[in-house]
């Protein structure tokens, strides 16, 4: 929406640049560097971590160490 449209038009106003070869060149290696950058930064959760992120919130929730749902959310409404 707005976003896409503002990448939208930077990238028509880019194009109507005339940019040397040299210039279309920096430009791509650094779109490049930036997405490996972005890439480098991917933090990854293990399927034994996931599983036990879901184990350890089941045993709260059956120890009674959890709160209801609408708390929670609630909670997070006056986060924002």
């Amino acid at each position: 929406m707005r976003v896409s449209a503002s990448v939208e038009n930077l990238w028509q106003y880019i194009q109507s640049l005339s940019l040397s070869a040299n210039n279309r060149k920096w430009l791509a290696e650094r779109l490049l560097e930036n997405k490996q950058e972005e890439a480098e930064e991917t933090e990854y959760i293990s399927k034994e971590e996931i599983l036990a992120g879901i184990d350890a919130g089941l045993k709260d929730w059956k120890a009674g160490r959890t709160r209801p749902a609408r708390e929670l959310l609630e909670e997070l409404r006056n986060e924002l």
